[in-house]
């Protein structure tokens, strides 16, 4: 069943607060909002670049297309957005407040557990995700048919995109809840 949540004070969000509240701040703090904006934007880049990818190769199977140099570099530049977006997040994760917070034992449960969904679920679902991406990448760059291009390029970046969209804190997440924008 289903617990409500007690109005009890949050020793994670007042930690975090008391952090990033302090008019005082310091450069690591500044940092952290400077990635978490870049972290945040890519992801937007990641996600319309895949959608094209997806797009792109998905009509060219069905069309019968040649992979053309459009195509490649539609793929090239998807796996290069994404890494891109894997060295941000990397860097995010060293400086994350959240990450390095020791979470004590509320009771709440793991899903509502910021520091565990950032730390493990988050993490560990992206590398997955932009390993699927570049492995991908290369497979679809070094097959013999366009056809057999395009197939691979569509099936590796559509699994990649489920991947992203289960592990994005997006604002009705039931694990942990983010804005669109940061």
């Amino acid at each position: 069943m289903f617990r409500c949540r007690k109005t009890i004070p949050d020793p994670q969000a007042d930690l975090l607060r008391k952090h990033y509240l302090n008019p005082n701040q310091n450069a690591n703090s500044i940092l952290y909002a400077i990635l978490l904006l870049l972290h945040s934007l890519f992801r937007w880049l990641v996600l319309a670049s895949l959608l094209v990818s997806i797009g792109t190769a998905y009509q060219g199977f069905s069309g019968r297309k040649l992979f053309t140099a459009t195509a490649n570099k539609i793929r090239h530049w998807t796996a290069t957005i994404a890494h891109i977006q894997l060295i941000l997040g990397a860097c995010l994760y060293f400086e994350s407040p959240i990450v390095k917070l020791v979470s004590p034992d509320t009771g709440s449960g793991w899903a509502q557990d910021q520091p565990f969904f950032f730390r493990y679920i988050h993490a560990g679902m992206m590398i997955i995700a932009i390993i699927v991406i570049t492995i991908g990448s290369a497979k679809s760059k070094r097959m013999k048919t366009d056809q057999q291009k395009y197939q691979t390029m569509f099936r590796f970046f559509l699994a990649a995109l489920v991947i992203l969209l289960l592990a994005i804190p997006w604002p009705f997440s039931p694990f942990v809840a983010r804005p669109y924008f940061r």
